[in-house]
């Protein structure tokens, strides 16, 4: 069994180059904390694999095949693989979990 608790995953995520923190890569998933800050462009393009997010703190939007949808703590969105989605209008920092299965990459081509 692996645990990986939020504060330390905030601090990994904190400490990198970046919004995307993958903590656990397996074949048919991998795991991802994504933090976008209010008011931040999300960078995001389609995926290759089927995508869950998982929102634990803040607000805003997400687009996906041209529908938007506020979201906020506790929303679970399924995007399915090679849909265009990004969040967009951010008014309080994102904290969102991301599951990819399988393994984010692992479809491209």
């Amino acid at each position: 069994m692996d645990a990986f608790p939020l504060a330390e995953l905030l601090e990994r995520q904190r400490a990198g180059t970046g919004p995307w923190l993958e903590f656990l890569a397996v074949p048919d998933m991998s795991l991802g904390l994504y933090v976008l800050d209010t008011g931040m462009a999300d960078p995001q393009s389609p995926h290759s694999e089927d995508e869950a997010y998982v929102v634990l703190a803040g607000r805003g939007w997400l687009t996906a095949a041209g529908h938007a949808r506020e979201v906020g703590p506790g929303d679970t969105i399924f995007v399915p693989a090679g849909v265009p989605h990004r969040f967009r209008d951010i008014t309080e920092q994102l904290q969102v979990i991301v599951a990819f299965a399988p393994q984010e990459g692992s479809r491209a081509p």
